[in-house]
């Protein structure tokens, strides 16, 4: 593997696959920076916004923010516009979207979700995994992690799993989670997370 400019890694995930540990192992493996809920972070210090804009948006498609906002500037673009207008879901995307655009050209990284598949498109470099597994391993896990019920992590699934899908559909007009819509699609029920990760590693590497 001899990339010549930065490597590139999204990894979209079902709730419960698995898939946010099986990126720190590949991230962790190729020595990647890891980017998840620090996108928040560096989305509000770059524009100078608060970071609870970006968390109340985060891989949602709510009709709007009830927050004000005064004009802002970043990467020198004024995003918003001096007569204090809402903020929108489209303009914090694009925020958003010109700070993973600006990690992948500094560094090789890995992007958990956020349609950094999407957003990253026209990078020769980016190679985009979906991590999958059967709902009952979902639900199990999910159902040991917050220590809910399992019928109660089936239906925290389901509604959750929506606002994933429809974020990603209406950002991308692509399907979430279906497999043309990403170079490599992984069953962390089949392979586990560790096997999960070494074969990213591998199918990373001969891509390169």
């Amino acid at each position: 593997m001899k990339p010549k400019a930065n490597i590139t890694i999204t990894l979209g995930r079902q709730l419960g696959s698995g898939g946010y540990t099986v990126g720190k192992m590949i991230a962790s493996a190729l020595g990647l920076s890891f980017f998840d809920k620090e996108l928040l972070y560096y989305a509000a210090k770059e524009s100078g916004l608060c970071e609870e804009v970006f968390e109340n948006a985060d891989e949602k498609t709510s009709t709007g923010i009830s927050r004000i906002l005064s004009a802002q500037n970043m990467f020198g673009l004024t995003f918003f516009d001096p007569m204090n207008t809402p903020l929108s879901r489209d303009r914090i995307f694009n925020i958003q979207s010109e700070v993973i655009r600006k990690l992948a050209d500094e560094q090789s990284c890995l992007f958990i979700g956020r349609c950094a598949d999407y957003i990253l498109r026209d990078n020769p470099n980016m190679r985009s995994f979906f991590i999958h597994a059967p709902l009952s391993v979902r639900v199990e896990n999910v159902s040991k992690r917050q220590e809910i019920p399992l019928q109660e992590a089936e239906q925290f699934i389901a509604r959750e799993e929506k606002k994933r899908a429809s974020y990603y559909n209406y950002f991308t007009n692509k399907e979430w989670g279906k497999a043309d819509s990403y170079h490599f699609t992984l069953d962390a029920g089949l392979l586990g997370l560790e096997g999960c990760a070494k074969a990213a590693v591998e199918l990373i590497k001969k891509s390169y």
